[in-house]
Protein backbone atom coordinates (compact mmCIF):
# COMPACT_ATOMS: atom_id res chain seq x y z
CA UNK A 1 0.00 0.00 0.00
CA UNK A 2 2.77 2.62 1.28
CA UNK A 3 4.60 1.35 -2.13
CA UNK A 4 1.77 1.93 -4.36
CA UNK A 5 1.25 5.41 -2.76
CA UNK A 6 4.62 6.72 -2.95
CA UNK A 7 4.62 5.30 -6.83
CA UNK A 8 1.37 7.51 -7.17
CA UNK A 9 3.03 10.39 -5.34
CA UNK A 10 6.24 9.92 -7.36
CA UNK A 11 4.09 9.85 -11.22
CA UNK A 12 2.58 13.26 -9.93
CA UNK A 13 5.82 14.89 -9.12
CA UNK A 14 6.66 13.53 -12.30
CA UNK A 15 3.67 15.03 -14.59
CA UNK A 16 4.10 18.43 -12.36
CA UNK A 17 7.85 19.16 -13.12
CA UNK A 18 7.12 17.94 -16.83
CA UNK A 19 4.28 20.65 -16.82
CA UNK A 20 6.56 23.18 -15.49
CA UNK A 21 9.63 22.51 -18.07
CA UNK A 22 6.75 22.99 -20.93
CA UNK A 23 5.10 26.23 -19.42
CA UNK A 24 8.86 27.63 -18.95
CA UNK A 25 9.87 27.11 -22.48
CA UNK A 26 7.11 30.15 -23.82
CA UNK A 27 7.01 33.40 -24.30
CA UNK A 28 4.30 35.72 -24.68
CA UNK A 29 4.02 38.83 -26.51
CA UNK A 30 1.69 41.80 -27.21
CA UNK A 31 2.66 43.56 -29.95
CA UNK A 32 1.75 46.38 -32.11
CA UNK A 33 3.70 45.24 -35.14
CA UNK A 34 1.93 43.30 -37.86
CA UNK A 35 1.69 40.07 -38.23
CA UNK A 36 3.08 39.53 -41.55
CA UNK A 37 6.18 40.21 -40.26
CA UNK A 38 7.00 38.89 -36.67
CA UNK A 39 5.77 35.65 -37.32
CA UNK A 40 8.27 34.45 -39.66
CA UNK A 41 10.79 35.93 -36.67
CA UNK A 42 9.41 34.13 -33.89
CA UNK A 43 9.04 31.31 -36.05
CA UNK A 44 12.95 31.04 -36.63
CA UNK A 45 13.42 31.65 -33.13
CA UNK A 46 11.01 28.89 -31.83
CA UNK A 47 13.04 26.57 -34.42
CA UNK A 48 16.42 27.66 -33.08
CA UNK A 49 15.34 27.43 -29.58
CA UNK A 50 12.91 25.23 -29.08
CA UNK A 51 10.58 27.93 -27.59
CA UNK A 52 7.40 28.89 -28.28
CA UNK A 53 5.82 32.32 -28.87
CA UNK A 54 2.54 33.20 -28.18
CA UNK A 55 1.41 36.71 -29.37
CA UNK A 56 -1.44 38.73 -29.05
CA UNK A 57 -1.48 41.68 -32.19
CA UNK A 58 -3.34 44.78 -31.76
CA UNK A 59 -2.98 48.37 -33.40
CA UNK A 60 -3.73 50.01 -30.13
CA UNK A 61 -4.56 49.73 -26.90
CA UNK A 62 -2.16 47.02 -25.33
CA UNK A 63 -0.34 49.80 -23.49
CA UNK A 64 -3.55 50.32 -21.33
CA UNK A 65 -4.60 46.44 -21.25
CA UNK A 66 -0.78 45.76 -19.38
CA UNK A 67 -1.87 48.48 -17.26
CA UNK A 68 -5.21 47.03 -16.53
CA UNK A 69 -3.70 43.60 -15.53
CA UNK A 70 -1.06 44.60 -13.81
CA UNK A 71 0.85 41.73 -11.71
CA UNK A 72 -1.43 38.91 -13.56
CA UNK A 73 -0.64 39.53 -17.13
CA UNK A 74 0.50 36.79 -19.08
CA UNK A 75 2.66 39.17 -21.46
CA UNK A 76 6.62 39.11 -20.91
CA UNK A 77 7.81 41.13 -24.09
CA UNK A 78 5.82 44.20 -25.48
CA UNK A 79 6.82 45.09 -29.13
CA UNK A 80 6.35 48.64 -30.02
CA UNK A 81 6.41 50.34 -33.60
CA UNK A 82 7.45 53.71 -32.59
CA UNK A 83 9.82 55.33 -30.14
CA UNK A 84 6.35 57.16 -28.39
CA UNK A 85 5.09 53.75 -27.54
CA UNK A 86 8.78 52.81 -25.48
CA UNK A 87 8.59 55.80 -23.66
CA UNK A 88 4.76 55.59 -22.68
CA UNK A 89 5.61 51.97 -21.00
CA UNK A 90 8.52 53.36 -19.03
CA UNK A 91 6.91 56.77 -18.12
CA UNK A 92 3.96 54.09 -16.56
CA UNK A 93 6.35 52.08 -14.61
CA UNK A 94 5.28 48.61 -16.93
CA UNK A 95 8.90 47.49 -17.50
CA UNK A 96 12.32 45.85 -16.24
CA UNK A 97 15.85 46.40 -17.16
CA UNK A 98 16.72 44.05 -19.81
CA UNK A 99 20.15 43.15 -18.61
CA UNK A 100 22.22 40.92 -21.23
CA UNK A 101 25.80 41.22 -22.73
CA UNK A 102 23.99 40.18 -26.13
CA UNK A 103 21.59 42.80 -26.82
CA UNK A 104 24.56 45.43 -25.40
CA UNK A 105 27.10 43.97 -28.01
CA UNK A 106 24.50 43.88 -30.83
CA UNK A 107 23.00 47.81 -30.41
CA UNK A 108 24.72 50.73 -29.91
CA UNK A 109 24.31 52.52 -26.74
CA UNK A 110 22.39 55.41 -28.64
CA UNK A 111 19.61 53.15 -29.47
CA UNK A 112 19.72 51.71 -25.74
CA UNK A 113 17.50 53.03 -22.57
CA UNK A 114 20.75 54.11 -20.35
CA UNK A 115 18.72 52.23 -17.29
CA UNK A 116 17.89 49.27 -19.83
CA UNK A 117 14.24 49.87 -19.82
CA UNK A 118 14.34 49.31 -23.85
CA UNK A 119 15.73 48.58 -26.85
CA UNK A 120 15.63 49.07 -30.51
CA UNK A 121 14.93 47.13 -32.89
CA UNK A 122 15.14 48.58 -36.46
CA UNK A 123 15.37 52.43 -37.55
CA UNK A 124 13.09 54.16 -40.22
CA UNK A 125 14.24 57.31 -41.45
CA UNK A 126 11.00 60.47 -41.69
CA UNK A 127 11.64 60.97 -44.60
CA UNK A 128 10.92 64.29 -46.80
CA UNK A 129 9.15 63.08 -50.40
CA UNK A 130 8.85 65.79 -52.88
CA UNK A 131 6.81 65.73 -56.63
CA UNK A 132 8.81 64.62 -59.51
CA UNK A 133 7.19 66.70 -61.55
CA UNK A 134 6.87 70.25 -59.39
CA UNK A 135 9.71 69.93 -57.60
CA UNK A 136 12.47 67.59 -58.19
CA UNK A 137 15.09 66.58 -55.74
CA UNK A 138 16.15 68.24 -52.60
CA UNK A 139 19.42 67.02 -51.56
CA UNK A 140 19.67 70.07 -49.20
CA UNK A 141 16.60 69.97 -47.96
CA UNK A 142 16.31 70.86 -43.92
CA UNK A 143 12.96 70.33 -41.88
CA UNK A 144 13.42 74.22 -40.72
CA UNK A 145 12.69 74.85 -44.52
CA UNK A 146 9.26 73.24 -44.49
CA UNK A 147 8.27 76.38 -42.13
CA UNK A 148 9.32 79.05 -44.66
CA UNK A 149 7.90 81.22 -47.45
CA UNK A 150 8.50 78.80 -50.00
CA UNK A 151 6.57 75.69 -48.79
CA UNK A 152 3.41 78.21 -48.60
CA UNK A 153 0.23 75.21 -48.92
CA UNK A 154 2.95 73.16 -50.27
CA UNK A 155 3.36 70.42 -47.75
CA UNK A 156 1.46 67.43 -46.86
CA UNK A 157 1.32 65.54 -43.22
CA UNK A 158 -0.28 63.13 -41.07
CA UNK A 159 -1.25 65.05 -37.66
CA UNK A 160 1.42 66.53 -35.66
CA UNK A 161 0.70 64.14 -32.39
CA UNK A 162 0.65 60.60 -34.59
CA UNK A 163 3.97 59.00 -33.22
CA UNK A 164 6.04 59.71 -36.04
CA UNK A 165 5.54 63.15 -35.99
CA UNK A 166 5.61 63.59 -31.83
CA UNK A 167 9.34 62.15 -31.94
CA UNK A 168 10.69 64.65 -35.23
CA UNK A 169 9.34 67.13 -33.03
CA UNK A 170 10.69 66.38 -29.59
CA UNK A 171 13.76 66.30 -31.60
CA UNK A 172 13.10 69.80 -32.75
CA UNK A 173 13.10 70.51 -29.45
CA UNK A 174 16.34 68.76 -28.39
CA UNK A 175 17.81 71.04 -31.20
CA UNK A 176 16.70 74.33 -31.05
CA UNK A 177 14.58 75.09 -27.66
CA UNK A 178 11.40 75.20 -27.35
CA UNK A 179 10.48 78.71 -28.46
CA UNK A 180 12.26 77.98 -31.68
CA UNK A 181 10.38 74.90 -32.28
CA UNK A 182 7.04 76.76 -31.28
CA UNK A 183 8.00 79.52 -33.99
CA UNK A 184 8.46 76.22 -36.68
CA UNK A 185 5.48 74.93 -35.72
CA UNK A 186 3.56 77.51 -36.54
CA UNK A 187 5.28 77.98 -39.61
CA UNK A 188 4.76 74.57 -40.71
CA UNK A 189 1.04 74.73 -39.66
CA UNK A 190 0.60 77.99 -42.16
CA UNK A 191 2.44 75.97 -44.95
CA UNK A 192 0.25 72.87 -44.79
CA UNK A 193 -2.27 72.28 -48.12
CA UNK A 194 -4.93 70.45 -46.29
CA UNK A 195 -5.74 69.51 -42.48
CA UNK A 196 -2.97 66.91 -40.94
CA UNK A 197 -4.84 63.77 -41.93
CA UNK A 198 -4.10 59.75 -42.88
CA UNK A 199 -1.27 58.15 -42.74
CA UNK A 200 1.91 58.41 -44.30
CA UNK A 201 1.30 56.18 -47.95
CA UNK A 202 -1.65 58.93 -47.82
CA UNK A 203 1.09 62.05 -48.37
CA UNK A 204 2.19 60.56 -50.98
CA UNK A 205 -1.13 59.62 -52.71
CA UNK A 206 -1.92 63.71 -51.99
CA UNK A 207 1.59 64.53 -53.69
CA UNK A 208 0.66 61.79 -56.77
CA UNK A 209 -2.94 63.89 -57.44
CA UNK A 210 -1.30 67.24 -57.07
CA UNK A 211 -2.93 68.53 -53.24
CA UNK A 212 0.98 68.98 -52.05
CA UNK A 213 4.47 69.54 -53.48
CA UNK A 214 5.70 67.81 -50.57
CA UNK A 215 5.18 65.40 -47.70
CA UNK A 216 6.32 64.19 -44.71
CA UNK A 217 6.82 60.20 -44.10
CA UNK A 218 8.35 57.32 -42.72
CA UNK A 219 11.12 55.71 -45.38
CA UNK A 220 10.08 51.88 -44.85
CA UNK A 221 6.39 53.09 -46.44
CA UNK A 222 8.66 54.28 -49.81
CA UNK A 223 9.49 50.47 -50.24
CA UNK A 224 5.67 49.18 -49.72
CA UNK A 225 4.32 51.48 -52.03
CA UNK A 226 7.10 50.09 -54.55
CA UNK A 227 5.92 46.94 -53.89
CA UNK A 228 1.91 47.43 -53.94
CA UNK A 229 0.71 47.31 -57.77
CA UNK A 230 -2.04 49.95 -56.38
CA UNK A 231 0.32 52.32 -54.35
CA UNK A 232 3.84 51.63 -57.14
CA UNK A 233 2.27 54.75 -59.50
CA UNK A 234 2.17 57.02 -55.92
CA UNK A 235 6.29 56.47 -54.89
CA UNK A 236 7.23 56.76 -58.88
CA UNK A 237 5.97 60.29 -58.98
CA UNK A 238 7.79 61.79 -55.96
CA UNK A 239 11.88 61.48 -54.55
CA UNK A 240 12.66 60.44 -51.29
CA UNK A 241 14.65 63.06 -49.82
CA UNK A 242 17.02 63.08 -46.41
CA UNK A 243 16.49 66.01 -44.71
CA UNK A 244 19.98 68.07 -42.96
CA UNK A 245 22.28 66.32 -44.50
CA UNK A 246 24.48 69.57 -44.73
CA UNK A 247 24.54 69.93 -40.58
CA UNK A 248 22.50 67.30 -37.80
CA UNK A 249 21.19 64.58 -39.94
CA UNK A 250 17.90 62.79 -40.60
CA UNK A 251 16.12 62.44 -37.98
CA UNK A 252 15.63 58.67 -37.28
CA UNK A 253 12.27 56.67 -35.20
CA UNK A 254 12.55 53.30 -34.19
CA UNK A 255 10.60 50.16 -33.60
CA UNK A 256 11.66 48.51 -30.61
CA UNK A 257 11.06 46.34 -27.25
CA UNK A 258 10.40 46.24 -23.24
CA UNK A 259 10.53 43.25 -21.12
CA UNK A 260 7.31 43.65 -18.97
CA UNK A 261 7.70 44.28 -15.20
CA UNK A 262 5.85 41.19 -14.11
CA UNK A 263 7.21 38.92 -16.66
CA UNK A 264 6.76 35.45 -15.66
CA UNK A 265 9.26 33.83 -18.53
CA UNK A 266 12.01 36.30 -18.19
CA UNK A 267 14.81 33.89 -19.18
CA UNK A 268 13.10 32.77 -22.32
CA UNK A 269 11.99 36.90 -23.10
CA UNK A 270 15.45 37.85 -23.14
CA UNK A 271 16.62 34.95 -25.28
CA UNK A 272 14.12 36.37 -27.47
CA UNK A 273 15.36 39.99 -27.42
CA UNK A 274 19.01 38.73 -27.86
CA UNK A 275 17.74 36.85 -30.98
CA UNK A 276 15.83 39.97 -32.36
CA UNK A 277 18.98 41.70 -32.03
CA UNK A 278 21.34 39.46 -33.35
CA UNK A 279 22.41 39.09 -37.44
CA UNK A 280 19.14 36.48 -38.44
CA UNK A 281 15.77 38.39 -37.63
CA UNK A 282 18.10 41.62 -38.37
CA UNK A 283 18.10 40.47 -42.00
CA UNK A 284 14.71 39.75 -42.05
CA UNK A 285 13.61 43.19 -40.28
CA UNK A 286 15.50 44.16 -43.26
CA UNK A 287 13.97 42.31 -46.32
CA UNK A 288 10.87 42.21 -45.19
CA UNK A 289 9.41 45.72 -43.87
CA UNK A 290 12.33 47.69 -45.99
CA UNK A 291 13.59 48.97 -42.29
CA UNK A 292 17.05 50.08 -41.49
CA UNK A 293 18.69 47.34 -39.11
CA UNK A 294 19.68 48.65 -35.47
CA UNK A 295 22.89 45.91 -35.30
CA UNK A 296 26.08 47.77 -37.10
CA UNK A 297 27.10 45.86 -40.25
CA UNK A 298 24.04 44.01 -41.10
CA UNK A 299 23.04 44.93 -44.65
CA UNK A 300 20.61 46.44 -45.64
CA UNK A 301 17.95 45.14 -48.81
CA UNK A 302 18.66 45.43 -52.49
CA UNK A 303 16.07 48.00 -52.19
CA UNK A 304 16.72 50.26 -49.39
CA UNK A 305 20.29 50.43 -50.47
CA UNK A 306 19.20 51.99 -53.59
CA UNK A 307 18.13 55.14 -52.26
CA UNK A 308 21.42 55.71 -51.30
CA UNK A 309 23.56 56.65 -48.11
CA UNK A 310 22.61 59.59 -46.06
CA UNK A 311 23.96 60.78 -42.67
CA UNK A 312 21.23 60.40 -39.55
CA UNK A 313 20.99 62.63 -36.14
CA UNK A 314 23.14 60.86 -34.01
CA UNK A 315 21.57 62.51 -30.63
CA UNK A 316 20.61 59.64 -28.38
CA UNK A 317 16.67 58.87 -28.59
CA UNK A 318 17.03 59.09 -24.57
CA UNK A 319 18.05 62.57 -24.76
CA UNK A 320 15.09 63.33 -27.50
CA UNK A 321 12.76 61.47 -25.21
CA UNK A 322 13.14 63.91 -22.42
CA UNK A 323 10.67 66.46 -24.87
CA UNK A 324 8.03 64.26 -26.04
CA UNK A 325 6.08 65.84 -23.25
CA UNK A 326 6.84 69.28 -24.34
CA UNK A 327 6.60 68.09 -27.73
CA UNK A 328 2.68 67.44 -27.01
CA UNK A 329 2.33 70.77 -25.17
CA UNK A 330 3.26 72.94 -28.01
CA UNK A 331 1.25 70.82 -30.91
CA UNK A 332 -1.35 71.87 -28.61
CA UNK A 333 -0.43 75.49 -27.89
CA UNK A 334 -0.72 76.00 -32.06
CA UNK A 335 -3.85 73.94 -32.01
CA UNK A 336 -1.23 72.21 -35.32
CA UNK A 337 -4.11 69.41 -36.20
CA UNK A 338 -7.29 71.70 -35.61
Amino acid sequence: MKKAFGLAVASVISVLASTTAIAEETVNIYSFRQPFLIEPILEKFTEQTGVKANVVFAKKGLIERLKREGKHTQADLVLTSNFSALMQLEDMALTQAISSDTVDANIPAGFRDPQGQWVALTKRVRNVYSSKDRVGKLDTLRYEDLATEAYKNKVCMRPGKHPYNLGLVASMIAHHGEAQTKTWLEGLKANLARKPQGNDRAQVKAVKEGLCDVAIGNSYYFGKMIEDEQQKAWADSVFINFPNQQDRGAHVNVSGVVLTKHAKNKENALKLIEFMTDNTAQNMYASVNMEYPVKPGVPLSELVASWGKFKEDTLPLSEISKHRAAALRLLDEVKFDL
